[in-house]
């Protein structure tokens, strides 16, 4: 069954370096806190990070401590079926109540769910479509 809810998405940028997202993950993991999900590139020398964790504030203390500036936005956490086809399923649901994907990334492993981090133009109906 798939199951959207509302979640809290960090996002910052920080010069790269070799070992920075080990230190950023050490530093989450000294608070106690679990990352639910994350994206993170190199682009121009610069290293991305957007990720949903399951305490925000203690996660967004512990990335502050590098001294970046921290965006936060709301998001939504969808965990779906690990099945061909699924994904494609809520994105219809949301392309036919005209709902915009503004951003996306996710995984799958080896178990029977998947989980995809989605930012959309109506997070809150996008909710409601997807648990129908």
């Amino acid at each position: 069954m798939t199951n959207a809810k509302k979640a809290k998405q960090l996002s910052f940028t920080m010069a790269t370096r070799i070992g920075l997202l080990q230190e950023i993950g050490a530093s989450i993991a000294a608070m106690k806190v679990n990352i639910d999900s994350i994206c993170a590139y190199d682009s121009e020398d610069k290293a991305h990070f957007m990720l949903t964790t399951d305490s925000p504030a203690k996660a967004k203390k512990a990335i502050g401590k590098f001294g970046t500036d921290i965006d936060e936005k709301d998001v939504l956490s969808v965990e779906m079926p690990n099945k061909v086809g699924e994904l494609q399923k809520v994105l219809k649901k949301l392309a036919d109540a005209g709902i915009n994907i503004i951003e996306t990334y996710g995984s799958t492993g080896t178990g029977r769910s998947s989980a995809c981090v989605l930012s959309t133009s109506d997070n809150t109906k996008a909710i409601r479509i997807i648990n129908k």
